[in-house]
């Protein structure tokens, strides 16, 4: 029973140490530098900096009332931190650092502490509330994203979801089912499949992608529910081994509906590591939730799927951090970008 490249920047070189000699004239004049073209994200990378910069100082905040052991906090603190980063990446040095962003290290905590003394500090249903709003935020922007951007949004919201499930917010649920079948709404017949939309060609490759990562963790999941002794933690295996056949069935259709053949599951699949107890089936429903994450970061980049692959991003991480994963700041994007 089923229950994770980046870029390099190419400097240019400047030249040094040329010296005009006199009477030597230039016999090639200076080339005009020609401007660098606005990166489209810009607008969009400065508004989630400000929104971080704010859940950054709500952390200070608490913190500073908390004392000298940060625990917790101090290790979401850390991964909001690692957020800013990525967003402010591809910006120029003013935009990326202003001088308001003294609350994105940790000398803001003494600002916050005079803050703090001045009002309550936040409390941990403050501080999810206001993962989950951010998350919300990053979401909204990801239809106006660029493909990479895109990604990183989806990990960030799914890193947000995970901090706000970990500060004890339970309305987020844990495994959320909608379906990214645009059809599930509709009865099955052969005029809606006929009418379906074709399935971007630049999207075919993420999506079977997805599937097949679908495809192994329906059986992965079986292998758990193997070694869980009834219970709870069984239940919640038989559950998750259930979520994920309706996407892995979604995604089928999807493609299949879209004129393309997906992706069919192996014969078998070898598992990371041998699994032989409660402990490890454990350990395995954690990693394939992690994997998952993988394909659908990379989902996310694709324009006409984000909306479901940001919610199986985050229904991933959320499955993840319950398994026991230590999750990254940046769930499913190769080495921390």
């Amino acid at each position: 029973m089923p229950a994770p490249t980046r870029r390099t920047f190419l400097a240019l070189g400047a030249l040094t140490g040329l010296l005009l000699l006199p009477g030597c004239t230039d016999d090639h004049p200076a080339k005009t530098p020609q401007p660098q073209a606005e990166d489209p994200d810009r607008p969009l990378r400065l508004r989630q900096l400000a929104a971080t910069d704010a859940l950054l100082a709500r952390y200070d905040a608490a913190l500073a009332a908390a004392g000298t052991d940060p625990g917790t906090l101090g290790d979401l603190r850390a991964d909001v931190v690692r957020h800013r980063e990525e967003f402010a990446r591809t910006l120029p040095a003013p935009a990326a650092s202003p001088s308001a962003s003294a609350s994105a290290t940790v000398s803001a905590s003494a600002t916050a502490s005079a803050a703090a003394s001045a009002a309550a500090a936040p409390t941990a249903a403050d501080l999810a509330a206001a993962e989950q709003r951010t998350a919300a935020l990053r979401l909204a922007d990801l239809a106006a994203a660029s493909p990479e951007l895109a990604r990183t949004l989806a990990s960030v919201a799914a890193s947000g979801a995970a901090h706000a499930a970990a500060l004890g917010d339970t309305t987020a649920p844990a495994a959320p089912a909608p379906s990214p079948d645009p059809s599930a709404s509709t009865a099955a017949s052969s005029s809606a499949s006929a009418s379906a939309p074709a399935v971007p060609a630049a999207d075919t490759g993420a999506l079977q992608a997805a599937l097949a990562a679908e495809h192994a963790a329906v059986y992965g999941y079986g292998v758990v529910g193997a070694f869980l002794p009834a219970g709870p933690r069984r239940e919640d295996a038989r559950t998750t081994y259930a979520a994920h056949q309706a996407r892995r069935d979604a995604w089928q259709r999807l493609l299949a509906a879209g004129g393309a053949s997906p992706t069919a599951a192996a014969a078998g699949y070898r598992l990371p590591f041998p699994v032989k107890d409660a402990a490890t089936a454990t350990q395995l429903a954690a990693h394939l939730e992690t994997q998952l994450t993988a394909a659908y970061a990379d989902l996310a980049a694709a324009p006409a799927y984000r909306d479901q692959a940001a919610a199986a991003l985050r229904e991933c991480a959320l499955r993840a951090a319950h398994w026991g994963a230590d999750l990254p700041a940046l769930p499913g994007l190769a080495a921390e970008q």
